[in-house]
């Protein structure tokens, strides 16, 4: 026997557009505020049964709705997320691409379309914020009656933006088209006008998806009521009084109590059988704490709850099925297995580590970590423990010498470790703001670094003499320079271009006083010992700083990109004088 199971509806869009709002109103919740950073983390689950949908479309309502509700995944928004969207992307049957009436594609506007158009995922766009447009009165309720209402300077401007995002998804070959005005919805994106705030146009919004789904999905949607359960993990939590559980989607399949199920495992498969299954009442998201009711058996699609024993080490991110016999836990296994080698590392190079709480914010952080050409030593599920800290210490540099923690616990141990090794570790809940932190960590230490080395270098010089300034012709002779690249310091040693040795600066003077260091453009007066102007100098030469050749290695392998454009031409010019008699000198 087979039945029409609920829609899973993907939300996608740019952070900050609004997805959560419109599924708040339509839940009349308050989950965003309840967001880290405002911005979802994880996949979250919220059943709207067709009765409450039927309440909010009242005014609009069209009977022979055969679908039993809508589950709407709220994906997570910021660029981060593109595999863990992908899989929110796949488990969707629908999706609703929010965007910004008065910003237009933005980012991960553009990466959510290729994720729907990899997926073939049918999606409507829901045009937010109408209540900004210039001169237009939002009001909850049916876009199309208030737009009746509307001035019409307030409606050209709609029109204007709804036009525009037209030209925007034609761009990337999409045609689009305000949804009242769509005779083939199999050729042409529906855009429907909302305002989050006010809840303007949801009514609409909810009854595109349901026509979609009826008319188009229906055959996909059929399931077999007997089928074994096949579902992903959200999240794995400990619930007071009840102990460690799983939330989870099921979107296949039926789940009874009493059933054996194998679940992706930190270690291995994890087998355990079902012994309650919660399920939120209706319109209340998955994430928030709510009041659970106990059910005997639940049928895709349903975001649930799962109580059974040994779930501490199943992995979010994870699939998960009902198993019968041996051969069915031993293809999972494989499944699983190949999963998890594909997105987590191990090596033993140079690093960081990376610890996160799930698979998709592993592989998340993973592929963002990839595009700062960030070195990688371990990325794994699982708590910060001591042995992190000490496989990281064992860096040979500095800027790996870090942890980065997401939604996971760190250990006291290793906070005990961490400062006796000098490990950075950078923990929170929002991705983005933990790499950022880290990157901004691991530029302003490489800076201090860098800035020791040249610190402690002799540094290229460049100076010519100023014939007009020869104040005293020996012991020591003196005479005024002029600095034409790098710097000149009190104890440098001058050569000639041909390579032979003038002597050392003794001392400096400015404008009758004593200097130690003098850069480009600067004219002074300095002392040489062990010279004399008119016999091993003219007093009109160019002169060079001798660098030795160890520092000179250093500059050219990795300082000479922080020097301007004259420094390093005076520092190729020296290198060529030496390289004259050998050609591996300070290679």
């Amino acid at each position: 026997m087979s039945e029409i199971r609920t829609p899973i509806v993907a939300v996608l869009g740019h952070v900050d557009h609004g997805k959560t709002t419109i599924l708040d109103k339509i839940r009349k919740t308050k989950v965003a505020a309840k967001e880290a950073g405002g911005i979802t983390q994880h996949i979250g689950a919220t059943e709207i049964p067709i009765k409450m949908i039927e309440e909010i479309c009242k005014e609009i309502w069209r009977p022979n709705i055969k679908i039993p509700g809508l589950l709407f995944i709220d994906t997570p928004g910021h660029k981060a997320f593109t595999n863990l969207r992908k899989r929110g992307g796949a488990l969707a049957d629908l999706a609703i691409l929010v965007v910004d009436i008065m910003e237009g594609i933005m980012p991960q506007t553009e990466e959510a379309l290729s994720i729907l158009r990899t997926f073939k995922t049918p999606f409507v766009i829901a045009a937010n914020k109408i209540d900004k447009i210039p001169g237009w009165q939002s009001r909850g309720g049916s876009f199309l009656k208030n737009y009746a209402l509307q001035e019409e300077f307030a409606k050209k401007n709609l029109e204007t933006r709804i036009y525009e995002l037209i030209a925007d998804f034609y761009k990337f070959g999409f045609n689009c088209e305000r949804f009242d005005r769509i005779r083939d919805f199999t050729k042409t994106v529906a855009i429907i006008p909302v305002s989050g705030l006010t809840g303007e146009g949801i009514p609409e919004l909810l009854m595109v998806l349901l026509g979609l789904a009826q008319r188009y999905l229906t055959s996909s949607l059929k399931l077999q009521v007997e089928g074994k359960a096949k579902g992903t993990v959200l999240e794995i939590k400990e619930e007071r009084g009840v102990g460690v559980t799983c939330d989870a989607i099921i979107y296949d399949g039926t789940l009874k109590v009493g059933d054996r199920i194998a679940i992706g495992g930190k270690d291995d498969v994890i087998v355990t059988t079902v012994k309650a299954i919660l399920k939120p009442p209706p319109a209340k998201e998955m994430r928030v704490e709510s009041k659970f009711q106990r059910v005997e058996k639940v049928t895709a699609a349903a975001g649930i709850k799962i109580v059974a024993p040994n779930l501490e080490k199943a992995i979010a991110g994870s699939e998960f099925e009902v198993v019968e016999s041996k051969e069915d836990i031993e293809r999972f296994r494989e499944r699983v297995r190949k999963e998890y080698e594909e997105i987590a590392i191990k090596t033993e190079g140079e690093g960081i580590i990376l610890k996160t709480d799930a698979i998709g914010s592993l592989e998340a952080m993973i592929n963002e970590l990839k595009t700062h050409q960030i070195p990688i030593k371990k990325a794994e599920v699982g708590e910060v423990d001591k042995r992190d800290v000490v496989e990281v210490s064992t860096n040979k540099e500095d800027l790996n010498k870090a942890i980065l923690a997401f939604n996971v616990k760190i250990l006291p141990e290793a906070i005990e470790e961490a400062q006796k090794y000098e490990v950075k570790i950078f923990e929170g809940n929002i991705i983005y703001t933990i790499i950022e932190s880290f990157l901004k960590w691991r530029e302003e230490l490489r800076l201090r670094k860098e800035k020791q080395k040249i610190e402690a270098l002799i540094k290229p010089g460049k100076i010519k003499l100023l014939k007009e300034f020869i104040f005293r012709r020996s012991k020591p002779a003196i005479i005024g320079v002029k600095v034409l690249a790098g710097e000149l310091k009190r104890g440098s040693i001058l050569i000639k271009p041909d390579g032979s040795k003038v002597g050392e600066v003794k001392s400096m003077q400015k404008e009758g006083k004593n200097i130690a260091v003098a850069g480009m453009g600067e004219e002074l007066a300095i002392a040489i010992d062990e010279v004399t102007i008119g016999r091993q100098l003219e007093g009109d030469e160019i002169l060079y700083v001798e660098i030795p050749e160890r520092h000179a290695k250093i500059i050219e392998k990795e300082l000479i990109s922080s020097f301007d454009e004259e420094t390093k031409k005076a520092f190729f010019e020296y290198l060529e004088i030496k390289r004259r008699d050998n050609p591996l000198w300070a290679k």
